[in-house]
């Protein structure tokens, strides 16, 4: 195989995010991916996402003929989240490549579900487009707690406080609206914090908390307070709101027994190790781009990449586990929910 000849791939989404951020970076990779095709819901805005592209793309709104064609190699899906397991299951059945949006499903129930129907798939790669994972600022933190600069991690405290509006164009999604799915905003920005933690800290394993929904168009939860107990032993807090704002910076602070590190809004990196204070700027492109890199590396070469399904279902669960233990009041394991 030519690991330098490009991917051809199908766009099936064309949504916000889609048009804000997939095709941005699939542009920056130059001749690496081939967009030949793209589906939508709806002609016009299949047409619309056709459109952002200077060579001619056939738009579709038919899924099925979309993934009939031979000369289709891989699909980046970004649906909305309740549509993705089906989305991914017709391409693997296709014999397609797969990378589609986190989470890779609406719950570990259907994340389970679909990692069992990927086991007589795995001659195919199937990348989670979880980017946080692929972010900078996750690699030098993680890298700097490994070489003990700031000691044995033993707190973390993430709080974030971002209101959710009419001027908010993810709001306006009609989707996002019904409550179809578990925990609204709170899942579908949460897995990437979900995805930072656990690469910065590791696994864990427990969680208790509390929930609430303030505003009543922004079901079915929309704030959130959980407490984490890691495998290593270290405990943290986290608490987001979408029901309210403040004008701080959100940050991201864990301490160790040797030295702290505050990250500050996911971009600047504030280290104190040994009586030593140090300002980072890791920040270096896109982590979309570099994810979709590494998708179109594992295609060409088989090598393996970071966002394989089984963290992607990871990361669910512990979101999953905080969303459970704020509605019941109950202690949960988020490994248990695997089960």
């Amino acid at each position: 195989m030519d690991t330098q000849q490009p991917v051809r791939m199908a766009l099936v989404g064309a949504g916000i995010f889609t048009r804000d951020a997939h095709v941005p970076a699939i542009k920056a990779l130059g001749d690496q991916i081939e967009v030949v095709a793209v589906y939508s819901r709806t002609q016009k805005s299949a047409d619309a996402a056709a459109a952002l592209f200077e060579h001619d793309i056939e738009p579709y709104t038919d899924l099925g003929a979309l993934l009939a064609r031979d000369d289709v190699e891989a699909v980046d899906i970004t649906l909305p989240i309740p549509l993705i397991p089906d989305a991914v299951r017709q391409a693997l059945a296709a014999d397609k490549h797969v990378v589609s949006e986190k989470p890779m499903a609406p719950s570990v129930a259907d994340g389970r579900a679909l990692l069992g129907f990927y086991a007589d798939h795995r001659d195919k790669v199937w990348m989670v487009a979880e980017n946080w994972r692929y972010h900078d600022v996750t690699h030098k933190a993680a890298a700097l707690i490994k070489e003990g600069r700031i000691g044995n991690p033993v707190m973390v405290t993430w709080h974030e406080a971002v209101a959710i509006g009419a001027d908010n164009k993810y709001f306006n999604t009609a989707w996002r609206k019904t409550g179809d799915f578990q925990g609204g905003f709170i899942l579908d920005g949460g897995v990437h914090r979900a995805a930072a933690l656990r690469a910065l800290l590791g696994e864990v394993a427990s969680v208790s908390g509390f929930s609430r929904q303030i505003r009543p168009e922004l079901p079915p939860v929309d704030t959130l307070s959980a407490a984490l107990r890691f495998e290593s032993g270290a405990l943290g807090v986290y608490t987001i709101t979408y029901g309210g704002d403040a004008p701080w910076t959100p940050v991201l602070d864990i301490v160790g027994d040797r030295g702290a590190m505050r990250i500050s809004r996911y971009e600047t990196i504030d280290l104190e190790s040994e009586g030593q204070t140090e300002e980072i700027h890791p920040i270096s492109g896109s982590d979309i781009q570099a994810e979709l890199a590494a998708f179109v590396h594992s295609v060409r070469t088989g090598e393996p990449h970071l966002n394989t399904p089984e963290e992607g279902l990871l990361d669910v669960a512990l979101m999953e586990a905080m969303l459970r233990a704020g509605e019941s009041g109950e202690i949960v394991n988020p490994a248990r929910l695997e089960e």
